[in-house]
C-alpha cells in the first residue's frame, strides 16, 4: 500500500468514527463522548490535510520549486497541531459548561461500546499509518498516526469514565475526565509542533542524526585532509546535507569526484532520502585563507 492509499484509509476510518461518536454522544448526552466526537472531527480534518499534503509533497522538483515540495508536509503537520489545540480548548469549554449545568447520561453502556469500537478501529489504522510513515519518512503521516493513537487513548479514557459514572452515579466524573483528556491531547500537540515546525525555518537535524552523518564522513578520513562548513536541514521526508571537503592539491578532479560520490552513497545508505552537496577545496587554498601569525 503506497503513502496516498494509507493516508486515505485514515480518512475513511476517521469519518466512520466521527459519525458513530457524534450520534451516540447526542443520544447519551455525555459531554465526554461529544468531546471525543469533536476530537475525532479534527482528526478527520488532519487526515484530509495529510492525504493531500502527501500527494503534493511527492511531486518532483519543478521550475518554480527546484528543491521539491517536501515542506508541504511540515506545513500540514503544523496545521494539524493547531487544530488539536483548538479541539482541546473547545473540549474544556464544553466540560466546564457541563459541570455548571449537569445533566443525566442516558444509555451509558451504549457509549462504552462505541468508544471501544472507535478505539479498536483507530488502533489498527494507526499501526498501518505509522508503518507507512516510517517507510516513506513522512512527517505528515507520522503526525496523523500519532493523532489516531491519541484518539485510541482518549476513547478508552471516555469508556472508563462512562463505566465509573454508571457504577458510582457521579455524573461530574464525565466532564472532569473530559478536561483531563483535553489537556493530554494538547500536550501531544505541543510535542508534534516541536517536530513539524522547525523544518519550516530550516532548523538543523537532531544531534543524533548529525552525529551519524559525521561518523559516515569520517570513514573516509584517510583520503581527505579535513572538512568544514557542515550544515544540515530537513524538508518533509528529505534531509539536506552540505559541507566543504579539503583534499590534497595533488588529487585530480576525477579522483576527488569519485571520493565525493562514495561519501554521498555512504550517507544515502543511512539516510535513504538525503540530498548531499559537497564542495571540494584543495589544501593550498585552505592554507592561503588562514590568518598570518603575528
Amino acid at each position: 500500500m503506497n503513502s496516498s492509499k494509507t493516508a486515505f484509509l485514515s480518512v475513511l476510518s476517521n469519518t466512520f468514527v466521527v459519525l458513530l461518536k457524534l450520534a451516540i454522544g447526542i443520544v447519551t448526552g455525555s459531554v465526554a463522548v461529544i468531546s471525543e466526537a469533536i476530537h475525532s472531527t479534527l482528526d478527520l480534518v488532519g487526515s484530509l490535510i495529510a492525504f493531500f499534503s502527501v500527494r503534493l509533497s511527492s511531486r518532483s522538483a519543478d521550475k518554480n520549486h527546484p528543491y521539491g515540495h517536501g515542506k508541504v508536509e511540515n506545513i500540514s503537520g503544523t496545521i494539524e497541531t493547531i487544530l488539536i489545540f483548538v479541539a482541546g480548548i473547545w473540549i474544556i469549554y464544553e466540560c466546564v459548561h457541563k459541570i455548571l449545568n449537569p445533566t443525566t447520561i442516558k444509555l451509558p453502556f451504549l457509549g462504552i461500546i462505541v468508544m471501544l469500537v472507535g478505539a479498536g478501529v483507530n488502533f489498527i489504522v494507526s499501526r498501518k499509518v505509522k508503518k507507512a510513515a516510517d517507510e516513506f519518512h513522512s512527517v505528515a503521516m507520522k503526525s496523523n498516526a500519532l493523532h489516531l493513537l491519541t484518539d485510541v487513548f482518549t476513547s478508552l479514557g471516555v469508556a472508563v469514565s462512562l463505566l465509573l459514572v454508571t457504577l458510582t452515579g457521579w455524573t461530574i466524573l464525565d466532564p472532569i475526565i473530559g478536561i483531563v483528556l483535553a489537556l493530554y491531547i494538547m500536550r501531544e500537540a505541543y510535542k508534534l509542533m516541536k517536530e513539524s515546525f522547525p523544518p519550516l525555518i530550516d532548523a538543523r537535524l537532531t544531534e543524533e542524526e548529525e552525529s551519524e552523518i559525521l561518523r559516515v564522513i569520517e570513514l573516509f578520513k584517510e583520503r581527505y585532509i579535513e572538512f568544514h562548513d557542515f550544515r544540515t536541514r530537513r524538508s518533509g521526508p528529505e534531509e539536506y546535507v552540505d559541507f566543504h571537503l579539503v583534499t590534497p592539491s595533488t588529487m585530480d578532479v576525477l579522483t576527488a569526484h569519485q571520493l565525493c560520490d562514495e561519501i554521498e552513497q555512504a550517507i544515502k545508505a543511512v539516510f535513504e532520502h538525503s540530498q548531499v552537496l559537497i564542495h571540494v577545496e584543495p589544501d593550498h587554498e585552505r592554507l592561503a585563507n588562514q590568518p598570518l601569525s603575528s
